[in-house]
């Protein structure tokens, strides 16, 4: 794949890791093997700036999404009994079972895939990389003058900057509330300058401090991004993935005006101009394995696609068939497995969810459902011995993601009808993207329907239905002034629902939650023990991984050991387990 071509022409830049805040990369140039001394040399390094850590496991365990095979729960299958039986069902690591109860990951270490450890050191690596390349940029613009070569490299590794402590902020803190209640709760450190020390300390500041600065190298980035220089544009922060960054940061600022702004710069302002970005499901209607369903998922000529990131990770191997999976009342929240929606009937599954290739289970035991828009891409460092390195390809961002970020906007202003218009186009223009045999088989079918607002008004209005509430106060408790009112109840229901369903498997949920201070209640072991997070809680915040803690850095959530809000007591893992 392009993207793994891109690590091996220069890795990333330094051993940045802030494993702790005294311990770092040591002073040496960025890449041992090359003086970074050109232009073309600063844009080469920025291929290796990119991310390969993968958040996506740590946030769906985390949500809502996931359950715990071996507690007795309700089958994926909605006519089915309840399932009072388990195998003794093995965690893939003994650390899932930790986040899984919302505690630290203390059996977790940085070179695990998918750890918090991983995701820390891979994230700083990257900045490490940005970093570098800035101060190269800074030098050659002093000695040759800002070139446009230039130009576009400082706005790349802003924006990379600005993405990863976006990242990082959001999965190790707090929520953002405010620009003033922010300030009181712990952020990630925002590391600006290339080290020239063996040991430098690192002030964690807050919550605020880094939107500030996210907010900073966004728009200092976005100014001056162009697609000029970039061979494929999808692996890079090209100029839609740079709008459709803008937007999520401003969706979880909660800058809504913003938000659409710069939606509409990625997906216009009419219909056409949408559907052109739209998922399109009709590319599905050859394939046959889970690898052509893959490749297609992760295809950079999809319009849907704005960005694609190559990640190492063994996301596909940890939710399916092991412990904590999308399976049960999860799973049919997640795919909308259901025999009385209103948009769909005869199928269980949603059809859209059975065009797209996402559903794979078990008729007779619950073994989890996986999506094949996440499956692996394994790449062999020696096919002989059989060795090498797994990677999922994150959809970093897109369109569909987008338009549903614009809908949420709209709704927060006040544009109830512009909202339920974004809303009804994601659904239908889904369904308009069929290929011609499936919407004749679903669509005109009468399997599938079209959604209305009146749809919206009527069937999202009744909280006995999956993915709806009764009210959204919850948001309150982020905020005081973030109040949805209750005429917008049923759209923020089907918004919910359609979030749930578009960002399944990447861990979009669990940030989700966390800004609308939802409730959720995670039942862990064959005993049904409940581990509930409400909101607030210090636990809405991963911990920061253990070896950073104990080298000195601070912790995200305080006393670890007292989690606020909670008598919660941690459960042996091994204690929990069938004999």
């Amino acid at each position: 794949m392009k993207s793994f071509k891109y690590h091996i022409v220069l890795s990333a830049v330094a051993a940045m890791s802030l494993i702790s805040c005294s311990e770092s990369f040591l002073d040496k140039l960025p890449d041992e093997r090359a003086e970074i001394d050109t232009e073309d040399k600063v844009l080469l390094l920025l291929r290796s700036a990119y991310p390969t850590a993968n958040y996506e496991w740590i946030a769906e365990l985390s949500s809502d999404n996931i359950i715990d095979n071996q507690s007795p729960h309700m089958p994926t299958k909605p006519w089915d009994k309840q399932i009072l039986t388990h195998y003794n069902y093995t965690s893939y690591d003994r650390w899932d079972d930790e986040l899984y109860q919302f505690q630290p990951a203390t059996y977790a270490i940085y070179s695990d895939y998918d750890s918090p450890g991983s995701l820390w050191e891979g994230y700083y690596n990257s900045i490490a990389t940005c970093n570098a390349a800035l101060q190269t940029i800074d030098q050659l613009t002093f000695s040759k003058g800002m070139t446009n070569k230039l130009k576009a490299a400082k706005s790349e590794a802003l924006l990379i900057r600005a993405y990863c402590h976006f990242c990082l902020v959001n999965v190790f803190c707090q929520t953002f509330k405010n620009m003033e209640e922010s300030k009181k709760d712990i952020g990630i450190p925002y590391v600006t300058q290339v080290e020239d020390v063996v040991a430098k300390d690192y002030d964690r500041g807050t919550v605020a401090d880094v939107y500030e600065r996210i907010q900073a190298d966004l728009e200092e980035g976005l100014a001056t991004q162009t697609d000029e220089f970039f061979t494929v544009p999808k692996w890079h922060f090209n100029q839609n993935a740079a709008h459709a960054f803008a937007a999520r940061f401003y969706l979880y600022k909660r800058d809504w005006a913003k938000v659409i702004e710069h939606a509409n710069a990625v997906l216009g302002t009419d219909n056409n101009s949408l559907l052109n970005m739209m998922m399109d499901y009709s590319i599905f209607y050859n394939c046959s394995t889970g690898d052509d369903y893959s490749n297609k998922w992760q295809s950079p000529d999809l319009n849907n696609n704005l960005m694609l990131t190559t990640t190492g990770s063994l996301l596909e191997r940890r939710c399916f068939g092991s412990r904590y999976s999308i399976a049960g009342t999860a799973a049919r929240e997640v795919f909308l497995i259901g025999t009385n929606h209103k948009l769909w009937s005869s199928y269980y599954v949603c059809p859209i969810a059975i065009v797209s290739g996402m559903c794979f289970g078990s008729n007779t035991h619950d073994y989890g459902y996986i999506s094949s828009k996440i499956f692996e891409q394994f790449e062999y460092s020696d096919k002989i011995a059989g060795i090498g390195y797994p990677h999922i390809l994150l959809r970093t961002f897109t369109a569909n993601e987008l338009l549903l970020e614009r809908a949420e906007a709209k709704l927060m202003l006040g544009q109830v009808a512009a909202a339920s218009e974004d809303l009804c186009a994601y659904w239908n223009n889904s369904l308009d993207k069929f290929s011609e045999a499936d919407y004749k088989a679903y669509v005109e079918a009468g399997y599938i329907k079209y959604l209305s607002d009146d749809i919206i008004r009527t069937y999202y209005a009744d909280a006995s239905h999956m993915n709806c509430r009764a009210d959204w106060n919850c948001t309150q408790t982020v905020s005081s002034d973030y109040v949805i009112p209750a005429n917008a109840v049923p759209y923020m229901n089907c918004l919910n629902e359609f979030r749930r369903f578009e960002t399944m498997f990447e861990g979009l949920r669990y940030f989700d939650l966390k800004r609308w201070g939802v409730e959720w209640t995670h039942y862990y072991s064959v005993n049904s023990v409940p581990c509930t997070l409400p909101s607030p809680d210090v636990r809405r915040a991963i911990e920061v991984p253990w070896e950073t803690i104990s080298a000195g850095m601070a912790s995200s959530r305080g006393d670890i050991n007292k989690p606020a809000n909670s008598n919660y007591v941690l459960l042996d893992p091994e204690d929990a387990k069938i004999k």
